[in-house]
């Protein structure tokens, strides 16, 4: 039994499918034929991202997804080579490194997933149903069920689903903490990263293409200021704005001066775009106050038959676009877990999630959040250093494109971080930001700090070679 029927309970539902005659997925929402953003997922009303490494993680369980996906209308191009990267308000060289983008909006995403995912003849959808709790044995060592309510119709008693194994895919709102202290276990140890992030997003069709082959436009934001923006063309022929701000720095929702913020980012060029762009709809606003990670790999007991996954184990910040891509391992680590006639162990599979999906990019991604002085949070020698070195590598990649490729393979989750501590490629780092010092010295201009054409036009998107698959986690 799946506790929600988001991506993350979707993925799930694809591996349990192996392993289990029956797979219920249960939801609050409708889910079959819908093809719209959900009421209780704010979150498809917004950008979506799936990293390189979640693309081939979607692909390994569900073959020939993503040219569906791609036949839908969907636009693509490389990550490294056909998205306009600001940083520091300067352009990163563009060089295509084999990193397949899947600009879906979030309902064209879902639709695609849930459609296979139903297809499957072990999977069924119990839908509009409240989740009320857990049922266990009489010692509570071990769940044997839940109890639901239907919200559809007339108000009917509660009912009790029995299941071999239940999956917790619920998101940052789990009840799987508070269920675990009502049946006698240890509260689990919660980490919070106040980041004080907002976002605004709206759709446009564009008179004008302001493109030149790329496939998005992405300033990101910087200590200095703290606000940034992904412009990327999506399904149904529309460009897909999302722009944030972090700290309680937030856009506004009004048309005019949603306009006036987007003017005040590091570049121009989103603003010049929307001068040429008709607005499909409102612009809807989303606040995301922390991040959120729950330890369940440091709890000495657990009850059987009960797993958690997705959002409900670590609730990534939104800007960095992990969250689907580490639902997608998550999913692969569970079927690493799933053995014919054994309920998988929790202690082992929350040890694994931990070690290969949730810490690399939790790490990473932490070290970059403290670079903004207002977040809170501990920096240790280690942080400084790294944060130290990916200002470096941000320098080089203006001009290198085998430096982006390399940043961007990692920031895609594909290569492991510790790919860029190779000694080859932390000489060409080093080459290089000698070289723009000398160049500023100099008075010299890099053109690639500016606005260039993107390097090639998209191709029709490729698949890393399998020397491009170092990494499987997260």
């Amino acid at each position: 039994m799946v506790l929600g029927g988001s991506i993350a309970g979707l993925f799930a539902a694809r591996v349990l499918a192996d392993a289990y005659d029956d797979v219920l997925i249960v939801d609050r929402d409708v889910l079959v034929g819908v093809e719209g953003p959900r009421k209780h997922c704010p979150q498809s009303r917004h950008i979506n991202g799936l990293l390189a490494r979640g693309q081939l993680a979607m692909e390994e369980m569900y073959p020939g997804i993503t040219e569906e996906i791609f036949a839908d209308g969907v636009p693509t191009g490389d990550l490294a080579g056909h998205v306009r990267w600001y940083f520091n308000g300067k352009r990163l060289k563009p060089e295509v490194a084999g990193l397949t983008c899947v600009a879906a909006s979030r309902p064209m995403l879902e639709k695609h997933i849930r459609r296979r995912t139903a297809a499957l003849p072990a999977v069924s959808f119990r839908e509009q149903h409240d989740i009320l709790g857990l049922v266990t044995t009489a010692d509570r060592s071990r769940v044997t069920g839940v109890r639901v309510q239907s919200l559809a119709g007339k108000k009917g008693g509660e009912e009790v689903v029995e299941a071999d194994l239940v999956v917790d895919a619920t998101g940052r709102g789990s009840r799987t903490p508070v269920w675990l202290e009502e049946l006698g276990y240890p509260r689990v140890t919660e980490e919070r990263k106040k980041i004080g992030l907002g976002y605004v997003t709206q759709h446009y069709k564009l008179l004008e293409d302001p493109y030149d082959g790329d496939l998005s436009i992405n300033p990101v934001a910087s200590p200095s200021l703290p606000r940034g923006a992904i412009f990327t063309k999506t399904d149904g022929d529309r460009v897909e704005l999302t722009t944030y701000g972090l700290l309680g720095d937030h856009p506004p929702t009004d048309q005019e001066g949603l306009y006036a913020w987007v003017k005040s980012l590091a570049v121009p060029d989103i603003h010049e775009a929307l001068q040429h762009a008709v607005p499909l709809d409102e612009p809807v606003a989303f606040r995301f106050p922390t991040t959120l990670r729950r330890h369940y790999e440091d709890l000495d007991r657990f009850p059987l038959g009960l797993l958690v996954t997705g959002d409900a184990v670590t609730t990534f910040n939104p800007v960095y676009a992990q969250g689907m891509t580490a639902a997608a391992l998550g999913a692969l680590t569970l079927r690493d877990h799933l053995h014919s006639g054994a309920t998988p162990i929790p202690a082992q599979y929350f040890r694994d999630l931990a070690r290969d999906v949730i810490d690399p990019p939790w790490e990473m991604t932490n070290a970059v959040d403290l670079t903004f002085p207002g977040v809170q949070g501990e920096r240790t020698k280690e942080v400084k250093m790294a944060q130290t070195f990916l200002k470096l590598v941000q320098t080089a990649a203006v001009h290198d494109g085998k430096v982006t490729a390399a940043y961007m393979r990692g920031a895609g989750l594909v290569d492991k971080p510790d790919a860029m501590m190779r000694p080859a490629f932390i000489a060409r780092v080093l080459w290089n930001v000698v070289r723009a010092a000398v160049a500023d010295r100099l008075g010299g201009k890099d053109a690639t700090a500016h606005r260039p054409a993107a390097a090639t036009s998209a191709p029709k998107a490729s698949s890393p070679s399998r020397d491009d698959e170092l990494v499987s986690s997260n």
